[in-house]
């Protein structure tokens, strides 16, 4: 069986406490992504889903630790390796698309010499060839005129061009995973149509692995083949994007779809998720989602259910996922 390209193996981040107990975002996560896949990684605010893209990236905030776990990027644990070592793997390895452009992006440096930074860094080019590269991937992000918008200031561009930009700066160096972290969450439905589609193509032409977090459940359809349902810190759903989306076996999983508009079924009612994301910081015994879950039984709230694979390559953590299926096809 071909190796990943990045493997996470029981991946545990949270915040390290002298005296009490740690309190635990991310709880033994894995899983693996291949070279040129695209992984969406989705889950309501919280979930615990941009903090395992900055553990892979090494950009935990301030006080939030890896505790356990392992992150294999083609072989090399990145977990515990020294900080130089891993910075140069960022860029010609491993880039990220943050959020927000806006303040992701340096407000008084022009945008085509923060493309140009990273060639020069990792790629060795001189000043001259790293702006020509800038201006060529700024083209191949369908930035109009990109000579003249090489010049320009972040705040000079609207949304759809400073994200344009991001995709431009992340590739610049030819990475072979791409993190991307909601980027196009403040863009509208056509903007964000667009840079979705530049990114799917620069991918495609690069062969560039693709790890996506998102709550949109569209943009995960349009852009991923595979995806992992994340709620509060662990995997509880995990498949092709086409076998999860028809055929749910996690109540989560249901609840999120049932809450998204479908325009295939435009009159369709959107049923929302009863209560609230648990807190974090006081965690309990059982399945985290049980008091909001409609199939809970007793069973659910005295140990986390194991994953089963309920079908081939289809995995959830349910022990009534037989019961969702039935009443799906009832």
């Amino acid at each position: 069986m071909e190796t990943p390209l990045l493997s996470v193996k029981s991946l545990t981040i949270g915040i390290r406490r002298p005296k009490g107990s740690d309190t635990i975002i991310v709880d033994d996560l894995s899983f693996d992504i291949q070279q040129g896949e695209r992984f969406g990684i989705v889950g309501e605010s919280g979930s615990g889903k941009s903090l395992t893209l900055r553990a892979i990236a090494d950009l935990l905030p301030k006080g939030v630790k890896v505790l356990s776990g392992s992150i294999l990027y083609n072989g090399a644990e990145l977990v515990g390796m020294p900080t130089a070592q891993r910075r140069k793997l960022m860029g010609p390895e491993i880039a990220m698309i943050f959020q927000e452009p806006m303040t992701a992006l340096n407000p008084v440096i022009r945008v085509g010499d923060q493309i140009a930074e990273g060639p020069r860094r990792y790629l060795g080019l001189s000043k001259k060839a790293a702006m020509e590269l800038a201006i060529e991937m700024m083209a191949k992000t369908g930035i109009p005129d990109p000579a003249r918008r090489a010049r320009a200031y972040p705040h000079e561009l609207s949304g759809g061009l400073r994200q344009r930009i991001m995709i431009a700066m992340a590739l610049s160096c030819g990475p072979k995973l791409l993190l991307c972290d909601e980027p196009t969450t403040a863009l509208d439905v056509t903007v964000q149509h667009q840079v979705l589609k530049v990114l799917e193509e620069l991918c495609d032409d690069s062969g560039a692995a693709l790890a996506f977090v998102t709550h949109d459940l569209a943009v995960v359809n349009q852009t991923c083949s595979d995806l992992a349902v994340m709620y509060a810190g662990h995997i509880i759903e995990a498949g092709r994007v086409k076998d999860v989306f028809s055929d749910p076996r996690h109540p989560y999983t249901k609840g999120l779809l049932d809450s998204a508009p479908d325009f295939d079924q435009p009159d369709r009612d959107l049923v929302p998720i009863p209560g609230f994301p648990p807190n974090l910081a006081a965690r309990t015994a059982g399945c985290a989602f049980a008091p909001r879950c409609a199939f809970a039984v007793d069973a659910c709230t005295v140990a986390i259910p194991p994953t089963l694979e309920v079908a081939p390559g289809h995995k959830a953590a349910c022990i009534e996922s037989e019961r969702i299926f039935e009443g799906i096809l009832a």
